[in-house]
């Protein structure tokens, strides 16, 4: 029989990547979100719409299955600050209903995931939230002995990263470039950031999710090249990959954010997990851009 393995946020970024990513794997998988979009996955899914704030739900989704990849959550740096109970909510008390779901009996026994974030130590509604998350992991798994492993990834980039509302980096860059506008850059500028491939970041949730007795469910794997870029050096990768005239324009720093930030992972906790060979920014950057221009509604769409 196939192992399955339930996606939770299945149809965000990260989501869809692992689905695609598990489906290649040879693994049956259950996307678990809050709609179902006919046609969203090109592949044999089998859709479970809830709400990860519903137990019911949760529990009757984990029980489908062997693995759990965690990607629900409400993201956001400065567009939560103001509003951190719908945070609180998903990102906590939903982490909350798998952990108790994954609660081991006599007759169902599942290991997962939990996603989390390299910026853990900022202020702000989405690192606070995440870290939390990741602390009741740790709790669960030595008190109540759940097998829910842990990964921060860090700033994950590719094809099919939404523009809006949340503003992430790569698609904001990539959209000015391709207009041909300015990109607007938060601070200085020498804010150290790690990127990883959208896709490089799904590998190391699924190894973790199905590592068995080779993942220590009290350690936090990083999913982090441990390249330091600036975001300027980031921003004219981005110009270089499209193409355009775009300059950098400097303006003050978002909140939840502080100035001359270093957010990089720490490639070496994943050595247990065997050698592996990340995107090299250059080359998924341009594949990013090249996407964006094929599918971006340039004529309908305002940043």
């Amino acid at each position: 029989m196939t192992n399955k393995v339930l996606v939770t946020g299945a149809s965000g970024f990260i989501g869809t990547h692992t689905i695609a990513e598990a489906y290649h794997r040879g693994l049956g998988v259950v996307a678990f979100d809050r709609y179902n979009i006919p046609g969203q996955f090109p592949y044999d899914v089998e859709r479970f719409v809830g709400d990860i704030r519903d137990y019911e739900a949760v529990q009757e989704a984990v029980n489908k299955v062997d693995y759990v990849v965690n990607l629900a959550g409400i993201l956001g740096t400065q567009e939560t600050i103001r509003k951190p109970i719908p945070s609180i909510q998903t990102n906590i008390v939903g982490t909350l209903n798998v952990l108790e779901a994954m609660v081991p009996n006599a007759f169902h026994e599942v290991q997962g995931v939990q996603i989390g974030v390299g910026n853990y130590w900022m202020n702000n509604s989405y690192s606070i939230t995440k870290s939390t998350a990741i602390r009741f992991c740790k709790m669960y798994n030595k008190e109540n002995g759940t097998k829910m492993g842990m990964v921060r990834a860090l700033n994950a980039y590719g094809r099919g990263q939404k523009h809006k509302p949340v503003r992430k980096i790569i698609p904001t860059f990539v959209v000015r470039a391709l207009r041909d506008e300015n990109i607007e850059v938060y601070g200085d500028g020498e804010q150290i950031m790690d990127m990883i491939h959208v896709t490089d970041v799904a590998k190391v949730l699924l190894d973790v999710a199905t590592g068995g007795s080779n993942i220590d469910y009290q350690k936090v794997y990083e999913a982090g090249t441990g390249c330091r870029t600036t975001v300027n050096w980031i921003a004219e990768q981005v110009i270089k990959a499209a193409g355009t005239k775009s300059q950098l324009v400097h303006i003050p720093m978002r909140p939840g954010e502080p100035k001359g930030s270093v957010v990089i992972g720490d490639p070496s906790t994943l050595d247990d997990l065997g050698k592996r060979d990340f995107v090299e920014f250059e080359e998924g950057i341009q594949n990013t851009v090249d996407w964006y221009r094929e599918n971006y509604k340039w004529q309908t769409e305002s940043s």
